[in-house]
């Protein structure tokens, strides 16, 4: 099964499946000399671990992490650094009835047909969004060294939750309030519509989507390469590995793509001899390249599509048309545990980039 690893200079391998003994990611390429224990890591997995409330699945999984190798006295080595978390709450017999009837809006009719019915449904198997931890796991080493050495620093929050959204537009001031509430979003009225929103999908047995928004400062100028490296190709790739992401825009985005040009340019200034733009339409990338303005992006989720709600299906068994009603634990929505996903994987990106750029030194 290919596609479990990303990265040129700072490579993410991530393995393992929902419902097998373990999940885990390799991290190669780190720097030697960044201060780490498994602390740093286990910050950024408790923000996105399940059960912590009533807007997420009720699988309760500690998802404690455990260094294998890598790490000697307190500091990277140079060496891959390899983790694990122990899944401790399965329950597989709910997938029972997956084996022949295909989830509506899920990958189990093109993972069986491709890979011979060999592949774990359990839980989706490699297809779930538990995998997003490993995801956690590398992001976490590579959010701490972009912070350590350049000062970079990426917050994403949520936006947007189904037709309910934030006015406001994010700033630093902001960012402490992220992890103040269940949804993870910064404004603490907006937040609880959002609430009760999710929970009443969920009663009724539904699901709801929506939108995360990321911001990244105090980047360098000319962090990526042109064409197919470029700092949006990578990013979005990234992003797009996280289930449920059905779209992805960079600044103005889409909205841009109703402006003028005089409109939507960005103009330079200077302040006490540094280069900056008026505006930031373009989401701190041109050419592929950082501006030295902030990354701004906004990723949309689809609605989760485990749900307990009676669907039409097939059963690939007979052909025939069948009824399924989901069993389990699932997300009434996947947004409010995505935050530290996006943080993750934007920070690996750029941390990626920044060792092919020279931006950050192997030993440091």
């Amino acid at each position: 099964m290919a596609g479990s690893s990303i990265g040129q200079r700072l490579v993410l391998t991530s393995f393992g499946e929902s419902h097998g003994r373990c999940i885990g990611a390799v991290l190669d390429g780190c720097p030697a000399g960044l201060e780490l224990e498994e602390k740093d890591i286990q910050k950024m997995l408790d923000q996105r671990k399940p059960g912590q409330s009533l807007v997420s699945t009720q699988r309760k999984e500690g998802d404690i992490v455990e260094i294998l190798s890598g790490v000697f006295r307190g500091y990277t080595t140079g060496a891959p650094i390899a983790m694990i978390i122990w899944n401790k709450d399965q329950h597989s017999r709910d997938y029972d009835n997956l084996v022949t009837k295909m989830r509506p809006g899920h990958s189990d009719y093109p993972a069986l047909v491709k890979y011979h019915q060999y592949n774990d449904h359990r839980g989706g198997g490699r297809f779930s969004g538990r995998l997003t931890a490993t995801h956690v796991m590398g992001g976490a080493i590579a959010r701490k060294l972009l912070k350590v050495t350049l000062g970079i620093e990426t917050n994403s929050y949520t936006v947007k939750i189904g037709k309910i959204s934030m006015s406001e537009k994010f700033d630093s001031k902001m960012k402490n309030a992220i992890y103040q509430n269940e949804v993870r979003c910064p404004n603490p009225k907006t937040a609880e519509k959002m609430r009760a929103a999710i929970l009443s999908a969920r009663k009724s047995g539904d699901s709801l989507g929506g939108i995360i928004e990321s911001t990244t400062t105090n980047l360098p100028v000319g962090l990526g390469e042109p064409i197919f490296s470029s700092l949006e190709s990578d990013i979005a790739k990234a992003i797009y590995s996280i289930p449920s992401v059905k779209g992805v825009e960079f600044g103005s985005g889409f909205a841009g793509s109703e402006l003028y040009g005089s409109q939507n340019n960005d103009p330079y200034i200077s302040k006490k001899g540094k280069v900056y733009t008026k505006t930031n339409n373009a989401g701190g990338i041109l050419g592929g390249l950082s501006t030295g303005m902030p990354i701004t992006m906004r990723i949309a989720f689809k609605p989760a599509s485990s749900i307990a709600k009676k669907q039409s299906t097939i059963d690939i068994k007979t052909k025939k048309q069948a009824i399924l009603q989901v069993q389990g634990r699932h997300d009434p929505c996947v947004v409010p545990r995505a935050p530290p996903v996006v943080d993750s994987l934007v920070s690996l990106v750029l941390a990626d980039h920044a060792l092919i750029g020279g931006f950050i030194k192997p030993v440091l």
